[in-house]
């Protein structure tokens, strides 16, 4: 016995509408067209089964009632003969005729999709401390936009679009086929009004009839902190308007980040490198970076070596759509004189006699090398 509610996956209270819904997204899963696997004709059967069953209130109720022994036999009685379950064929005509079929249903979409506007892109450049901290962008396009003249139509003022009396208003020819398996319906685009099912008799001059125009239109765009390179925006409805008012297309903002002399990105960190003479690497010093928020102090501790990454919490880039921040990491390279003067060749070849061996307290000796090398 077979649980058409559970079938359908619906409540026993389900409104028609839930329960056509349900059908049709089940239906169009399971088809044996779309899906290859091994249960998927037996759930298709079961699916357009349950359906014929729980769209008639009269077979509802019956069923409710004595389940699938109310639904056989003579005029419907219950306890007369057993239920008949549809085989494949039956299944699939009766799909055909609740929706035109498998290949109608996507007809539709794929000629909406055809009578929608295009979509618009665009190139955005931003810096890297607009990446830190969000930007705005005021963008105007050349696009197309709804004819105001005939108010998006395509009709001259005063007419209006007539129904198509090829297709009947559908927009689609149906022809009926015979197969070993049953009756199919092939389904396409009327050739008369392109699958519209409206033909217009008299075009409004301004657009000709496609009830758009050409014009400029200005659109802000709010871009996020943290985007990448590549990444893009989506302004819904922002882009060309559709022929006839049909749905407009949509806007993409494609993101482009300047290169920033002062750092290399690693995802939401930042690098930078710094240079170090031999006194500061040896002594240490504190000095000012910069980071996309201001400049920040910077402890160099005495005895770094180059290669040391020195960090600063919390001033990279943030995380796009979190709170949170990566870090600026700082290479220290230290840097060698290319020339030297006679007083810094003496000092080297005196550090050159000491290396090895801690200078003594109160000699001076690292402050004549600091001075000597302009730190």
């Amino acid at each position: 016995m077979s649980d058409f509610y559970a079938t359908l996956g619906v409540a026993r209270d389900a409104t028609d509408a839930d329960i056509k819904k349900a059908y049709r997204k089940l239906a169009m899963e399971y088809h044996p067209d779309r899906n290859q696997a091994p249960d998927a004709e037996a759930r298709f059967k079961q699916i357009v089964e349950a359906y014929e069953v729980l769209k008639d209130p009269d077979k509802r109720a019956r069923y409710d009632r004595y389940g699938e022994a109310g639904l056989g036999g003579a005029a419907g009685q219950a306890g007369y003969g057993g239920f008949h379950h549809v085989d494949l064929a039956e299944a699939l005509n009766i799909f055909m005729r609740d929706f035109g079929g498998f290949e109608s249903l996507f007809g539709q979409q794929a000629r909406a999709e055809q009578r929608r506007g295009q979509d618009i892109r665009v190139n955005v450049k931003i810096t890297l401390d607009e990446v830190a901290l969000g930007a705005k962008r005021t963008i105007k396009l050349k696009t197309l936009e709804r004819c105001e003249k005939c108010e998006g139509t395509g009709a001259k003022k005063g007419t209006r679009p007539t129904p198509c009396g090829t297709c009947s208003g559908t927009g689609e020819i149906r022809r009926a086929a015979r197969s070993m398996f049953g009756q199919f319906v092939q389904v396409s685009p009327c050739p008369s009004c392109q699958g519209e099912g409206v033909v217009i008799q008299s075009p409004c001059p301004e657009c000709r009839g496609d009830g758009r125009v050409k014009a400029e239109k200005t659109v802000s765009v709010e871009i996020p902190s943290g985007v990448s390179e590549n990444n893009y925006l989506t302004l819904r409805a922002q882009g060309a308007a559709g022929p006839r008012n049909s749905a407009p297309g949509d806007l993409l903002v494609m993101i482009e980040v300047k290169d920033d002399e002062r750092f290399e990105r690693d995802g939401d960190n930042l690098v930078m490198d710094l240079p170090l003479s031999f006194s500061q690497a040896a002594l240490g010093l504190v000095l000012s970076v910069p980071t996309p928020y201001g400049e920040e102090p910077l402890t160099v501790p005495p005895g770094t070596q180059a290669g040391t990454i020195l960090k600063v919490k919390g001033k990279g880039l943030p995380r796009l759509g979190q709170a949170t921040r990566g870090d600026l990491l700082i290479r220290a390279h230290v840097w060698t004189p290319e020339t030297l003067s006679e007083e810094q060749v003496r000092l080297f070849r005196e550090l050159a006699r000491h290396e090895g061996e801690p200078p003594r307290k109160g000699s001076g000796f690292w402050t004549r090398i600091k001075e000597a090398l302009g730190a």
